[in-house]
């Protein structure tokens, strides 16, 4: 498959797509409309999808047709209400997100093949899958799944020193606050070479939620003054929703804005100050202050030993997170990269490097391939990776590979059949921290079947799993008696069968998507 690779931001609120030029350097392309990024909003038609600025347009006046915050619900079967009268995935309605992006760019640097998409570093095996999906259908050759706090800091290692990182070694921290996801990452960036060392993150919660304050704060004095909730209608709501997310970008530029709420024939403007919408959602702040302690605390290290703090994500724009890092740390954070383009830039870097390790950057200068060909990357596992075991009658998660271990990893451990002549044993994965099975997420599961004849209660069962450079999974499990051994891709507890796949895929390639 020949064409240009690229790299993806798949956004909550906004998506963005670059390339790297012929000497290697990331940049952002626009869309058709000659914005460097496009609203995660898709308006379904008949025969037809709009995405982007005008797909939101419409959602003030029909949010039945139109779905938003579609990566929220990644990893879930549907996307939670019907959008023009259909059922569809999140996959599917992401997927075309991301076939607009490609359609608005090839005209500029000619057909799109493959490419790279960033998730948020905390997303699990099931939403990462179903990113992956959506590529497919998209019609892109996945080239691999790359953390959006990674891509950032890619992205700063290649504008230090030309590409070739900064040296001496610096420990930087990527505080990637999106529209509706949050992660922090420590990352040790030296001369060609790129570590993480340590994920965490909050996957429900982003600038939607300080959104969220600001529409309840406003309906609750609609309410109190005219008796009737402006939440209780979708277009009321969908049209304050709008407002609030404009009154939010203007709070970040100057100290105080207003908000209009229009419904049932009744209007209210509301005066909001930064100051109040800062009281608003100081609860919101301090959740990503104990979660960025948290990940100082698993990486045993100190403010004194971070060199940079890497400011991400466009709800960073907010100047409480630049004031909270400040007091936090005594540094001052780092926003000279576009933090909503700094995804996107270093999922291209990815791409490139990806490509030119398996000679398919063709489109690149020799200088470039041999500046990527070069640089080392090293990633960690985003959850714990463990067997749901039997403990008596409780089911408990028995960790094999724990958080933050470099990845690609793999371990074993040896479990006991539990009972008599037993034919089959099911091994059940599982992501997450807790003690309880329950308390975890199924990724999915695999069956070793036909086990021989009159087995004793006890016979051991070898169970090894892995986690892939780009956090999927794999699992073997082997019989220790008859050699018998199960190796599966997981049958998974949800998400897409290639039949189900091939099948969405030609129902987007039907659409006309503007």
């Amino acid at each position: 498959m020949s064409g240009k690779v690229v790299g993806i931001d798949l956004g909550t609120t906004y998506s963005a797509i670059a390339t790297l030029d012929d000497r290697g350097q990331p940049v952002t392309l626009p869309n058709r409309d000659g914005e460097m990024l496009t609203p995660s909003a898709v308006l379904l038609l008949e025969g037809q999808a709009v995405v982007g600025q005008a797909a939101l347009d419409v959602a003030q006046e029909q949010p039945e047709n139109v779905a938003t915050l579609i990566k929220r619900r990644m990893g879930h079967d549907s996307y939670g209400r019907t959008v023009a009268g259909k059922q569809l995935r999140p996959e599917t309605l992401s997927a075309i997100i991301l076939r607009k992006l490609v359609q608005d760019v090839e005209p500029r640097i000619g057909p799109v093949r493959k490419a790279v998409i960033t998730v948020p570093a905390y997303f699990d095996d099931t939403r990462r899958k179903a990113t992956k999906d959506a590529g497919r259908i998209a019609g892109l050759e996945v080239l691999d799944i790359l953390d959006e706090p990674s891509a950032a800091a890619l992205a700063y290692s290649f504008q230090t020193s030309h590409g070739m990182g900064p040296e001496p070694a610096q420990n930087v921290l990527v505080y990637d606050l999106g529209g509706g996801t949050f992660d922090v990452t420590l990352v040790r960036l030296s001369r060609k070479r790129f570590q993480t060392l340590a994920i965490e993150g909050d996957v429900r919660l982003g600038g939607k939620d300080w959104d969220d304050r600001i529409v309840h704060h406003v309906a609750n004095k609609f309410v109190e003054k005219y008796g009737d909730d402006p939440r209780d209608d979708q277009q009321s709501l969908s049209m304050l929703q709008a407002a609030a997310e404009r009154a939010k970008r203007t709070l970040s530029k100057v100290e105080s804005a207003s908000v209009t709420v229009n419904h049932a024939g009744k209007k209210l403007v509301v005066p909001i100050t930064r100051a109040e919408f800062e009281q608003l959602t100081a609860d919101l702040l301090i959740r990503t202050r104990l979660t960025t302690l948290q990940l100082l605390k698993q990486a045993k290290l100190s403010w004194n030993q971070i060199h940079r703090i890497l400011l991400v994500g466009g709800s960073t724009h907010m100047p409480m997170t630049g004031r909270m890092l400040r007091e936090l740390s005594g540094q001052t954070p780092d926003n000279s990269l576009a933090v909503s383009e700094v995804v996107a830039r270093g999922a291209a870097i990815h791409a490139g490097i990806v490509a030119t390790r398996s000679g398919e950057a063709g489109s690149l200068a020799a200088s470039a391939q041999e500046l990527l060909a070069d640089v080392v990357e090293i990633n960690v596992n985003s959850h714990s990776l463990g067997i749901e075991v039997r403990d008596n009658d409780e089911r408990i998660n028995d960790i094999l590979i724990p958080k933050n271990t470099q990845i690609p990893a793999a371990a074993s451990r040896v479990y006991r059949t539990v009972k008599e002549n037993q034919q089959r044993v099911r091994v059940r994965v599982l992501q997450g921290e807790a003690h309880q099975a329950d308390a975890c997420i199924s990724i999915g599961e695999c069956w070793i079947e036909e086990l021989p004849p009159n087995l004793p209660k006890g016979s051991p069962i070898q169970v090894r799993c892995g986690v892939l450079s780009n956090g999927l999974v794999d699992v073997m499990a082997l019989d220790m008696t008859s050699g018998r051994m199960a190796r599966t891709e997981i049958h998974r507890s949800s998400g897409l069968s290639e039949e189900e796949i091939a099948r969405e895929a030609a129902w987007v390639r039907e659409l006309t998507i503007q």
